[in-house]
């Protein structure tokens, strides 16, 4: 993997989020970038843990979700794992621990679902310039592009046209995994890596 094109991907694995993260799946790719993520392989056998600093040692860019660190119900935890990897890259990829030159220019993003949640969770990060998708997955699209171009990029597609595309490859692959005989339920429980094929 290229590591100048790399973007590790810490956000929320459950079924709410899944809409969200096969967007930025989309985006990322489209806009010339590999995403990198822990559910692009499973092995029982192989330590998560290690798995994910592999991943942020191999990758220049870093996009945390933290918008699962409140919970919803009567005793349910909220995930501390988001905010757990952004201290791991913030740590073993960042500029000032890693004695390897290449992670000088590391570049971070950090989402959140609500403005001002972040900080208010994690009073650390307030120093941090966090960007709010609100839940949707068209405003997560602008986000991101957004960031590609701050970080010296140049992305010829508007924000729209890159939305409207997502929209379209989405409806084609449900189409097609339809005429494959795929129930909803198939294509509600497709893999991240088997829906990284598609892109």
């Amino acid at each position: 993997m290229e590591f100048d094109k790399s973007i590790f991907i810490n956000c929320p694995f459950d079924d709410e989020y899944k809409p969200l993260l096969k967007t930025l799946l989309f985006v990322i790719k489209k806009l010339g970038f590999i995403p990198r993520i822990s559910l692009e392989r499973n092995d029982s056998g192989e330590v998560r843990l290690n798995k994910i600093k592999e991943l942020i040692e191999s990758s220049k860019f870093g996009i945390h979700d933290l918008s699962r660190h409140k919970s919803k119900k009567s005793d349910e935890y909220f995930r501390l794992n988001m905010p757990f990897e952004l201290g791991l890259d913030l740590g073993l990829g960042c500029r000032d621990f890693n004695p390897d030159s290449k992670f000088r220019n590391k570049k971070i993003l950090i989402l959140e679902q609500e403005k001002y949640s972040t900080q208010k969770a994690l009073s650390d990060l307030s120093f941090a310039d966090c960007k709010c998708h609100n839940g949707q997955e068209e405003e997560l699209v602008y986000e991101v592009r957004t960031w590609i171009i701050e970080n010296g990029f140049k992305v010829k597609q508007s924000g729209s046209s890159l939305w409207d595309e997502y929209n379209i490859f989405n409806s084609k692959l449900f189409e097609q995994k339809i005429n494959e005989k795929f129930t909803q339920k198939d294509i509600d429980l497709m893999s991240v890596a088997e829906f990284l094929g598609y892109l």
